[in-house]
């Protein structure tokens, strides 16, 4: 990108915020996370809580932790109305909230499918101000704030660092990488073929088109359930969508040097060709259009899925998450900011399915995601960005019980597991409810990176994550079903806007 189309796209920006601050307040909320952290579902249940709070005080059938007591403007009756806008980008499209709602809340109850691309919902809150504000002032009446909700695949974050990589410094990165014990296996394939080549051999499309399938399985099997590994990119190998068969997703890495001549048409040339063309034509377009507008984030992590696969995934969990960080705008906003040039000012880190342990390790495990994000908490902080880290299920499904087991009352989790899913030899119908004896996390977050993550056997430790089937939603005099039981929901919600209603 030219240093014209910067300051052009720096102007742009500029003029859309001076025009957004006059109309009343906007403020675009990014939610990312890697493969299967939740993020469709927190997006559902958020939407969903916002705009069918005020009917679901005192109507029947909704329990006390379906309520948002934490996010203060709902707690003290200051929200006025909450419903869905337009979104402002046409070219962006929009995340299907009412087909996500149907799978969630609908008879047929399972979750939603997984966020494969950019799209982007506004919910627009009226609310009463505490006092006088500048917004206030130019504006008579209930206040008004637009949040613009970008939803992007985690994948696809962990793109930006390479910006900053050479060719050379990503490939020897990544062959690295994939020499490690937790990789070696499942890159074997992708590797040898990979010492067969000639980087100075003449380019042929079949080498190429070999090479970057072998890679792109490698990439595959390490986000598998079995190895649940995070730190993989080019995040589009993943999820190609419309570019999938194209050049820019045709290339893998190769033994090269930095600064080394390749020869006319080799095949070392033609990938280092690809991989700039990945970054200019895929990665920064994504950076200059969404990302860099944003003013916060969500980040949500699915932290029991790396414990479950051993010490390997958790370490290369904080090698993603660091790496995450690293690509955030961060800074202190201040009133300039706000109308002129947003800046990320609030970076929220969240370990999902907290439903899935009882809530005597729910300390713990914000205790490991924190450990885990220590050195992006702190360089983040350094340039005045505030951070904060919660363990929350957006979606409630399991409740809390004591049952008896051999003589022994145990804390247990109970929810109906979803069809197939089985516990040593009973196979789940989907229909009947089970319980569940989710052990505890360690006490010392740094045990994780030790094997001894979970103090269970390794029989026991798959229960802990079998598939649970939303709960059941209870429907308001509207027959709409009301929103649906969380864990902290309402405590993201003041952390990322609640400070933007006041």
């Amino acid at each position: 990108m030219t240093q014209f189309s910067d300051l052009m796209f720096e102007t742009r920006v500029a003029a859309e915020s001076v025009a957004d601050f006059l109309a009343g307040g906007r403020l675009r909320l990014g939610v990312t996370g890697l493969s299967r952290s939740g993020k469709t579902v927190f997006i559902t249940a958020l939407v969903h809580q916002l705009t069918r709070a005020l009917s679901a005080r005192g109507a029947k059938g909704v329990d006390s932790k379906t309520l948002l007591p934490v996010f203060r403007p709902l707690a003290e009756s200051r929200i006025v109305s909450a419903h869905l806008d337009p979104q402002p980008d046409y070219s962006v499209p929009r995340f299907a909230y009412e087909e996500h709602l149907a799978a969630l809340a609908g008879a047929d109850r399972h979750w939603p499918e997984s966020t494969r691309r950019i799209s982007e919902l506004r919910v627009s809150l009226e609310y009463r101000a505490k006092g006088w504000s500048l917004r206030k002032g130019l504006n008579q009446g209930p206040a008004r704030l637009d949040i613009d909700i970008v939803d992007y695949p985690g994948e696809w974050l962990l793109d930006l660092p390479l910006l900053g990589k050479s060719y050379a410094q990503w490939s020897l990165e990544t062959l690295e990488a994939a020499s490690v014990s937790a990789r070696a296996t499942i890159a074997s394939e992708w590797r040898g073929l990979t010492a067969q080549t000639d980087v100075k051999a003449r380019y042929e499309e079949e080498t190429a088109q070999a090479l970057a399938r072998a890679f792109t399985q490698y990439l595959r099997l390490a986000r598998s359930d079995r190895f649940a590994l995070s730190s993989l990119p080019p995040g589009r190998f993943l999820m190609p969508g419309d570019l999938e068969g194209s050049p820019a997703l045709t290339f893998a890495p190769l033994p090269v040097a930095e600064g080394e001549e390749f020869p006319y048409r080799s095949l070392g040339r033609e990938m280092e060709r690809r991989y700039e063309a990945y970054k200019s034509q895929v990665v920064r377009p994504f950076f200059r259009d969404h990302f860099a507008r944003l003013d916060r984030q969500i980040v949500l992590v699915d932290t029991l899925a790396a414990l479950n696969s051993g010490p390997e995934a958790v370490r290369d969990l904080e090698t993603a998450l660091t790496g995450v960080l690293t690509a955030f705008r961060t800074g202190r906003a201040n009133l300039f900011s706000t109308i002129f040039r947003p800046k990320i000012d609030r970076i929220l880190f969240a370990a999902t399915k907290a439903d899935h342990l009882h809530h005597t390790s729910h300390d713990r495990l914000e205790a490991i995601l924190r450990h885990l994000t220590a050195r992006a908490i702190e360089r983040a902080e350094g340039v005045g960005a505030t951070i904060d880290v919660i363990a929350l299920a957006a979606v409630r499904a399991t409740r809390e019980a004591m049952v008896r087991h051999e003589g022994e009352k145990l804390s247990a989790i109970v929810g109906v597991p979803t069809a197939g899913e089985h516990i040593g030899g009973e196979i789940f119908d989907g229909v009947a409810e089970g319980a569940i004896f989710p052990g505890e996390l360690p006490a010392d977050p740094s045990d994780v990176f030790l094997g001894e993550a979970l103090a269970v056997s390794d029989e026991e430790a798959d229960f802990r994550f079998l598939k649970f089937r939303p709960p059941v939603a209870a429907l308001g005099a509207d027959r709409k079903p009301l929103p649906l039981p969380h864990i902290r929901l309402d405590r993201a919600m003041e952390f990322l806007f609640g400070d933007r209603l006041s």
